[in-house]
């Protein structure tokens, strides 16, 4: 069975995301949805809250799980038994970034594979910190985000 991880922090969780999400399932037998919790950024959505957004996104696809986690992803690949990493790319810039993260991840881990999708040229400029700041500022993100997530994020930044 193969098991990969698209590992991200999904705050919010955006088109794009989902795009990964769904092409990736249509690719390898088991994807698992790695929300990090990293306490060094302040996130807008709770880990627990990014979770279940995930999950109610997901809940008719089979092969995807939602599941979080925290310290080193090569560690939490050990640990669920995944060789595979998915990571989107948006531009070349991301893949400058990607591609160091996934040489050390290599080093770390020898079985590791990263696997690169390149985003639908319909969300290569998207990404949760622009949802963010369009919805700070009171902006649409209809565009943005699945339909279900739009009242979570405006009622954060009604609060």
């Amino acid at each position: 069975m193969r098991t990969a991880i698209y590992p991200g922090s999904f705050d919010p969780v955006t088109l794009g995301h989902m795009d990964i999400i769904k092409r990736s399932a249509n690719l390898f037998d088991e994807i698992i949805v790695g929300v990090l919790n990293n306490s060094a950024k302040n996130a807008l959505f709770s880990v627990n809250e990014r979770v279940s957004m995930i999950k109610e996104l997901t809940k008719d696809m089979p092969n995807v799980r939602v599941d979080s986690f925290d310290g080193l992803l090569v560690d939490y690949c050990k640990k669920q038994n995944a060789n595979i990493i998915i990571r989107g790319l948006r531009a070349v810039t991301d893949f400058e970034y990607e591609i160091q993260i996934a040489q050390t991840n290599k080093v770390e881990y020898p079985d590791i594979e990263t696997v690169f999708l390149t985003t639908d040229l319909r969300y290569s400029y998207l990404s949760s910190t622009i949802v963010r700041e369009f919805a700070s500022y009171g902006g649409d993100i209809t565009r943005f985000v699945p339909e279900s997530v739009i009242p979570l994020v405006e009622a954060k930044y009604k609060a």
